[in-house]
């Protein structure tokens, strides 16, 4: 089978999942054209990458000559679909307010979308998948239109919680539309009132055969807590640093490791020093993807305490939760989106309400002192992750859509 596939930046240090899933179908026998709107501010670092870096095609970096020439050439070849593509882009303009940024953002993303459709149609693409239902799916579904070629959409977070634009026409137009979690496939039905029969449940996994599970889960001296991630509201790392003051009470022997870049950086640090903690918190800063594997597999517990930002978005099931699990690391997290249905509490790992510091503290506290939850915690966490949420089971079911769709259209 002959796939696009379209995401904000590949491969980026982030969102390692769009290039293993690339990486994964290529593996299954299908041949995959990447393209990304943007080239990766921060660009994944794996030297196993080479040869996928070399595929992107950058649509943003595209001439305005170039542009111009792919609309030039639909027009005259695909006459019918330019215009009718054309005028769903203006009554989407209208929808949003013709006089809105949302309006022009839109324009801006049906111009670069006829660079998208030419080289479908140039490549002999049969089906187009699209991660993240903002900006790309917006690109994709005027390439779509333009071209006649199918899409896809696998949607995550921020996408659908706080960047929802035209999310019903989005799910309307694709032929599938899946998503991460069952807790957002129930969000999108009942905020977007879409039809149920074009969502799906697709996971974002991770390769089972990148880790290894520690034989030993002996506790170091001190013991080593650790959270990789964005410094961003959402991921609730003032609510770890918080936890910390009540936890060094009972326990002293820690230290805690954070692994990541972002705007609440100095926020944080300075909450670190306000608290008088600079000598149990260490900011390492960003880390590439092999790196984090390596991080997440020396720590004893991994803690990803997420909660809500204040625009309404959050987290799905961050993979780096998958990845401490597959390591045998224990972890906590929160009861919030998706997450729940990867950490089950007091079953695959320990869960608390978002924001409650105390409640995090109990936890990291428990899970110090009671080695036999523990290690039972471990165990069926790793079975959790290879049963549910490996990638070789995900990319299949991800190709058995897309078989689907091409034998129906």
């Amino acid at each position: 089978m002959k796939l696009a596939y379209l995401a904000p930046e590949i491969p980026a240090l982030s969102a390692t999942f769009v290039y293993n899933e690339i990486l994964a179908l290529t593996e299954l026998g299908h041949e995959i054209i990447p393209f990304s709107v943007h080239k990766p501010i921060m660009p994944a670092t794996v030297q196993d990458l080479d040869e996928l870096r070399s595929k992107v095609i950058y649509l943003y970096a595209t001439s305005k000559k170039k542009v111009l020439f792919s609309h030039l050439k639909l027009l005259a070849k695909k006459p019918f679909h330019y215009i009718k593509a054309l005028g769903e882009c203006v009554k989407d303009m209208f929808q949003v307010n013709i006089m809105s940024r949302d309006a022009r953002g839109l324009l801006y993303r049906f111009i670069y979308a006829a660079k998208l459709a030419q080289d479908l149609v140039e490549n002999d693409i049969q089906h187009l998948h699209v991660h993240f239902a903002h900006v790309p799916t917006d690109i994709a579904m005027y390439a779509s239109m333009l071209s006649g070629i199918t899409f896809s959409v696998t949607a995550h977070a921020n996408d659908i919680f706080e960047r929802g634009l035209l999310l019903d026409k989005k799910v309307k137009r694709s032929v599938f539309f899946a998503t991460i979690s069952d807790f957002n496939r129930h969000y999108i039905q009942q905020t977007y009132q879409v039809e149920p029969e074009k969502l799906e449940i697709i996971r974002c996994g991770v390769d089972s055969r990148v880790f290894t599970c520690k034989s030993s889960t002996a506790l170091s001296s001190p013991v080593r807590i650790g959270v990789v991630g964005r410094l961003v509201e959402k991921k609730g790392i003032d609510t770890l640093i918080s936890a910390l003051v009540i936890m060094r009470t009972q326990f002293s022997d820690f230290i805690v490791e954070i692994a990541g870049s972002g705007p609440l950086e100095e926020e944080l640090k300075q909450q670190v020093k306000q608290l008088e903690l600079t000598e149990k918190v260490i900011f390492l800063g960003p880390l590439p993807h092999d790196q984090v594997v390596k991080f997440v597999t020396e720590l004893d517990l991994f803690v990803l305490p997420c909660k809500k930002d204040k625009q309404g978005d959050m987290d799905g099931i961050p993979v780096v939760l998958m990845e401490a699990m597959m390591v045998g690391t224990a972890v906590i997290s929160s009861k919030i989106s998706g997450i729940p249905e990867l950490v089950v509490d007091e079953e695959t790992g320990k869960l608390i309400e978002p924001g409650n510091s105390e409640q995090l503290a109990a936890a990291m506290f428990e899970l110090i002192n009671d080695e036999a939850l523990r290690e039972q915690l471990i165990s069926n966490a790793e079975k959790k992750v290879q049963q549910e949420f490996a990638q070789d089971i995900n990319a299949k079911r991800l190709q058995t859509l897309f078989t689907e769709t091409i034998g129906r259209f």
